[in-house]
């Protein structure tokens, strides 16, 4: 199918508005918030203007939308250098250990805050019991900067009353934007339901961001934001491969729907270096609901068993051990999932999680009033994050605290904020002992590209940072991108593309349907039309390539060489096919543009983990034709480049080591 030129004989025009700004920040997730709080704070007294575009809303947008029932990563009484040892186990023994470390000495202060602000944080009394974070509030316990004891679900992690957790955050940011735009004497600077689709470039300078484009989901109008610099949070990336759920279940996902990785394809459009992009996370969750499982390990002290009640990590470690050691110890996420699948591969499934035996061991240490409670807040785990999760026990007549439930791994997600670490390089801090000279050039958390900043899921090698994390990082991005403005006052951005090109491409699906859709009887209720091709439709082929030729579902995520070069030929077909996308809305104009994002995304992954010749995470992906983990040669980042005018370069960049091993149990 060929591109035709908009010339928008078919559908009106949109009315196109330029916003001129310092610093844009795309994307009102934990890493957006934390940027305009951030931003706002140093670069008001500065009277520098700072503008966020968010194609949702901020109080629920992003990935902590529904809310969350834990903070995930919370230092407190635990070392800095143990934290890096723990992300670096768990992502096989490959992350930037200075971003990690970088972020491990900012996360607390970001936690602390989000108390001040109202989160309500579980907390010990006395007796060393756990109170809720409503109850240790109304009791008059400390707050966790004044020497409070969170209640605990791990090392890492603390537990919440999270269902307005990122209302909370979001709220914070809309008023630190609010107070730059009174300050600044901006009209406005908050940009809600903008869906931005390119970065742009400058004409003068080269490899430097000059602003976005992007266009409003709620009325006919397009957005040309110029800035100074550019903080790119806008999130990972779900539905590129073929999701377990099908049918009325289609929409189910652990990992939010919205997340269509236009963080990813946004920079690799600009040029921006990633790595790590052949990652990718596999969670573990409970089946067709996608129900967290990690308060229930972690607090709760399930146990999760094969169909015969054999722990499956302890049938499996020496195996495990003999092929993949030293990153066994301790055995990590993707190794869990590894044993899990040997296990259902060999007809021992399915893999249950024993609920019931963990509520009714609960019970011999608890009064009839604590068990009450507690049981209240095991569905608090669901209903602060995965309602659909209660909703399916429910229909199924499955009580949790009496009967046990089923596990499964879920589709691939592409991120860089949980246990997974795809993304961009970028600058670290450049105080940190034995860090590369060549890590660092001058502002922390920003890319290849001048004046581009990256923050949360987008940005490389530096998982495990979960919603606290992200939120710091957004910080970090936030401060720097101050300090660049203030470096580089004066800037003025010159556009380097047409932007009347730029609105004609914008708007070339809503151009196609209207001109072809007498073509179809009844264009709202068929996806069929010879002239064109409806998103709903091109997404379904993209999970199908990606499923079956880069290691999905269908294929106990295995891929090869010769399977990853057939799948990359059918991007190639999708990628000329994706020109033909039509919207008879703008509804579905904005799950077209998700559309180009995600196969962006996927190619980057697909290109990266055929670059990769090794198995570096079982569990999550294998390649059939390179079993096993080689250290020898693939001990490395791997990086790679996207250009108008050569396309893909991939190169190793070496692996350092700052915080010495032992890894701790």
């Amino acid at each position: 199918m060929e591109q035709e030129k908009n010339e928008f004989r078919f559908t009106e025009k949109p009315e196109v508005e330029e916003v001129n700004c310092d610093i844009l920040i795309i994307g009102g997730g934990m890493s957006g918030a934390g940027a305009a709080f951030e931003a706002c704070r140093w670069a008001t007294p500065k009277n520098l203007k700072v503008v966020m575009a968010d194609k949702a809303a901020v109080e629920r947008s992003g990935a902590v939308a529904q809310g969350l029932s834990a903070i995930n990563t919370y230092i407190g009484e635990n070392d800095i250098d143990d934290y890096v040892r723990y992300v670096r186990a768990d992502l096989m023994g490959i992350i930037r250990e200075d971003l990690v470390k970088d972020l491990g000495r900012m996360v607390d202060d970001s936690v602390h805050l989000f108390e001040q602000w109202g989160l309500p944080i579980w907390k010990k009394d006395d007796e060393g019991h756990s109170m809720d974070g409503f109850q240790a509030r109304d009791s008059g316990k400390a707050l966790l900067k004044d020497g409070g004891t969170p209640v605990r679900s791990g090392k890492w992690q603390i537990m919440i009353n999270g269902e307005s957790y990122k209302a909370i955050v979001g709220d914070v940011a809309k008023k630190s934007l609010e107070y730059n735009a009174q300050a600044t004497g901006q009209e406005q600077n908050l940009y809600e339901r903008v869906f931005c689709t390119r970065l742009l470039m400058d004409a003068n300078e080269p490899n430097r961001i000059a602003g976005a484009i992007g266009f409003s989901t709620r009325e006919n109008k397009v957005y040309v934001f110029k800035a100074n610099a550019v903080i790119n949070g806008s999130g990972g990336a779900v539905n590129v491969f073929r999701p377990r759920s099908v049918g009325e279940g289609l929409g189910r996902a652990w990992f939010p729907v919205w997340n269509s990785g236009s963080g990813y394809a946004m920079g690799i459009q600009a040029g921006a270096e990633l790595t790590l992009m052949e990652n990718r996370f596999v969670p573990m969750r409970f089946k067709d609901g996608y129900g967290p499982v990690g308060a229930w390990f972690l607090f709760f002290k399930a146990k999760a068993t094969n169909a015969i009640g054999e722990d499956y990590c302890d049938t499996h470690a020496d195996e495990i051990h003999e092929q993949f050691a030293p990153y066994d110890e301790p055995m990590g996420t993707a190794l869990r999932n590894h044993a899990a699948m040997v296990d259902m591969k060999a007809g021992l499934g399915p893999i249950m999680m024993h609920t019931d035996k963990a509520m009714q061991a609960l019970e011999e240490s608890m009064d009839a009033k604590q068990i009450k409670h507690l049981e209240a807040e095991a569905w608090e785990d669901f209903l602060d994050m995965t309602i659909a999760q209660a909703g399916l026990w429910a229909a199924n007549d499955v009580e949790p605290n009496k009967v046990p439930s089923e596990l499964m791994p879920s589709e691939p997600y592409l991120l860089g904020s949980h246990a997974g670490c795809a993304g961009f390089w970028v600058s670290g801090p450049g105080d940190i002992e034995g860090t590369p000279d060549e890590w660092s050039w001058g502002y922390n958390r920003m890319s290849t590209v001048n004046g581009l900043f990256m923050s949360g899921d987008v940005v490389g090698a530096s998982g495990h940072k979960f919603s606290s994390g992200s939120h710091a990082e957004g910080r970090i991005a936030g401060k720097m991108a101050v300090a660049w403005c203030l470096d580089h006052e004066g800037y003025s951005p010159a556009i380097s593309e047409s932007i009347d090109e730029l609105v004609a491409e914008i708007y070339a699906p809503m151009e196609l349907y209207a001109k072809y859709k007498s073509y179809t009887t009844a264009p709202e209720n068929v996806d069929i039309n010879p002239n064109y091709i409806r998103p709903r439709m091109l997404q379904f082929r993209l999970m199908k390539i990606m499923d079956e030729y880069v290691g999905g579902v269908s294929t106990w995520y295995t891929t090869s060489a010769t399977l990853l070069a057939e799948g990359l030929k059918k991007l190639e077909v999708l990628k000329e096919d994706s020109a033909r996308m039509a919207a008879s809305d703008l509804h579905e104009l904005l799950r077209c543009w998700e559309n180009y994002h995600r196969i962006w995304a996927a190619e980057a992954h697909a290109r990266h983990i055929n670059f990769r010749e090794e198995s570096r995470y079982p569990g999550y992906y294998y390649r059939g034709d390179f079993p096993g983990i080689d250290d020898a040669n693939w001990k490395c980042f791997t990086n790679s480049r996207w250009t108008q005018e050569g396309g893909w370069e991939h190169k190793k960049v070496p692996y350092v080591e700052l915080v010495p091993a032992p890894t701790p149990a």
